[in-house]
């Protein structure tokens, strides 16, 4: 189900209080840097794009997160009933390039879906060809375990790495 709200004129840090209260009311994620003073006043479909692993996100933190944007008049796309393939769909693709932020929700099982590392690399080509800002949440992890591709990170690469090169 496509969840929207319509946008208007604002900027990130009027959404960080809420982003933030959103996180600590669903098991403490912590955050990394948050990029102030966003204009949403561009051409791009959506303000924001939320891109997560569905089975890690706890329902009540993705609902709060996505209310609070609502409530800021934020126009979101976010999926929660995408049909997974071995593919990304175009239209998910698309709902990418059209989005002016990207939050990546990094979990414990995030990097042992391929599709959410798909996902990662075109939100990360987006962010090197157009200036897409991307704010990493950590939710559940510790922002090193993702850096340094430690604990669950190591093991998910180390998979992929053995996949990739059979």
């Amino acid at each position: 189900m496509n969840k929207e709200a319509k946008g208007q004129d604002m900027n990130v840090e009027d959404v960080r209080d809420d982003v933030e209260d959103s996180a600590s009311s669903s098991k403490s994620p912590s955050t990394s840097k948050f990029v102030s003073n966003i204009s949403f006043t561009d051409s791009c479909k959506y303000d924001v794009f939320l891109s997560f692993r569905g089975e890690d996100i706890c329902d009540n933190f993705l609902s709060h997160l996505v209310v609070a944007l609502h409530r800021k008049n934020i126009e979101t796309f976010v999926d929660e009933e995408l049909t997974r393939g071995d593919e990304i769909s175009p239209a998910f693709l698309k709902a990418i390039e059209e989005s002016k932020i990207s939050v990546k929700i990094f979990s414990k099982n995030y990097a042992s879906s391929k599709w959410c590392l798909d996902e990662l690399v075109k939100i990360l080509k987006c962010h090197k060809k157009n200036g897409q800002v991307v704010i990493p949440v950590f939710y559940n992890v510790d922002p090193s375990d993702v850096r340094n591709q430690k604990r669950s990170f190591k093991d998910a690469f180390v998979k992929h790495d053995k996949q990739f090169n059979k």
